[in-house]
């Protein structure tokens, strides 16, 4: 009796708290949202099952000298795991809509509102509510879920708000997943039903030497002037660069396919290890999550109301849908804005004229991510 009471004590049943109880139904949601709703399966799924993890009791899995918390050392403290994403995502990308028409830049630059509005807000909010208090590193990590940008969000919460990074990778991707639910009515409502329908005129071809000399001239123009960034920034150019180059496709592959979905794997499992109860179960989770809808919400605006303003000052017409593609939720966004323009005119796809602010918004986030970490970190 005396051997079974100790095995009774040293179970998970007898040692589980309530906070520990909920956080493991939280990873369950995760995990249905992944497989049931295809809420951004590839990381949500990990995500989900290393916060269940992270919570068995007695046994400190997420603890520092625990598997998933060894795996958070080595890749997220040290931020490899993001910039090597970052390496994949570049190599996926095609630049060519934004080098074809270069002003959906300014598109791009524009959907960064939300991330500054909302290191506003949240230290607004730490001031006049009681209930939650953010630093000024935490309200820019928090900021950055604005540029919809998974990998940045973890980089630079891990070096400047780590014991809130759970809350706003999950936050993040959770947000990034609903893109085709927030972003249609701040499209219609900051549009017209004839401004939807504008047609834009067929992107031109850009030339191999234009694709190859890009992510060169992006880097060294990061170095020059904003060397905070380069991580981020180099990473997604080298990225790109091998997917140019034309003479290492086994190099590039290897970044799009078994690179990036390795990290991804980890990446989820060591961002999961931070959803222990004691970690996630605060008053200041809800306002993460509510700051980042916010940040989501004024990034989306500002893009549609800056393509309006250029659509007046500019000869060649612009369908202001395009603007909300400026946040970097890649393609998600510009297939939502092409959705819409299609509803407005079906013979009006908008969707390689989206992916120019689109790609635009995932160097702006890491542009914004060097700014913060240059001024903050």
């Amino acid at each position: 009796m005396e051997i079974l009471g100790e095995l009774w004590r040293a179970s998970g049943l007898y040692n589980l708290g309530w906070g520990q109880a909920v956080m493991v139904g939280i990873g369950l949601l995760l995990i249905w949202l992944a497989i049931a709703k295809k809420f951004e399966p590839l990381l949500l799924l990990p995500i989900g099952f290393g916060g269940i993890l992270a919570n068995v009791p007695v046994v400190a899995i997420g603890g520092p000298d625990g598997f998933l918390g060894m795996i958070y050392t080595v890749g997220i403290a040290t931020g490899i795991f993001p910039l090597l994403i970052f390496i994949g995502v570049g190599a996926l990308t095609d630049f060519a809509p934004l080098l074809s028409n270069p002003k959906t830049a300014f598109l791009g630059a524009a959907a960064q509102i939300g991330i500054f509005g909302t290191v506003l807000g949240a230290m607004a909010l730490s001031q006049y509510v009681g209930a939650v208090e953010f630093t000024l590193a935490e309200a820019a990590a928090i900021g950055i879920i604005g540029g919809a940008d998974g990998p940045t969000a973890i980089f630079l919460s891990a070096h400047l708000a780590p014991e809130l990074l759970g809350a706003i990778t999950v936050a993040a991707y959770s947000y990034m997943a609903l893109v085709p639910i927030i972003q249609p009515p701040i499209m219609r409502a900051l549009t017209t039903q004839k401004e939807r329908a504008i047609e834009m005129k067929q992107l031109r071809p850009v030339s191999r030497y234009e694709k190859v000399i890009f992510p060169i001239l992006a880097v060294f123009l990061c170095l020059l002037f904003l060397p905070g960034a380069a991580p981020l920034v180099g990473a997604l150019m080298f990225g790109n660069l091998l997917r140019e180059a034309g003479v290492v496709d086994r190099l590039s592959r290897s970044a799009q396919n078994e690179l990036i979905n390795l990290v991804t794997i980890l990446l989820g499992l060591a961002v999961g290890s931070k959803l222990a109860a004691e970690e996630f179960l605060r008053p200041e989770t809800l306002g993460i999550f509510v700051l980042g809808a916010v940040a989501f919400s004024l990034g989306t605006a500002g893009g549609v109301i800056l393509a309006k303003i250029l659509n007046r000052i500019t000869r060649e017409p612009i369908n202001p849908l395009i603007g909300a593609a400026g946040v970097s939720a890649v393609p998600m966004s510009a297939r939502v804005v092409n959705q819409v323009g299609m509803e407005a005119n079906p013979q009006n796809p908008l969707l390689m004229h989206a992916m120019g602010p689109n790609v635009a918004g995932v160097i702006g986030s890491a542009a914004a991510a060097g700014v913060f970490l240059t001024l903050v970190g």
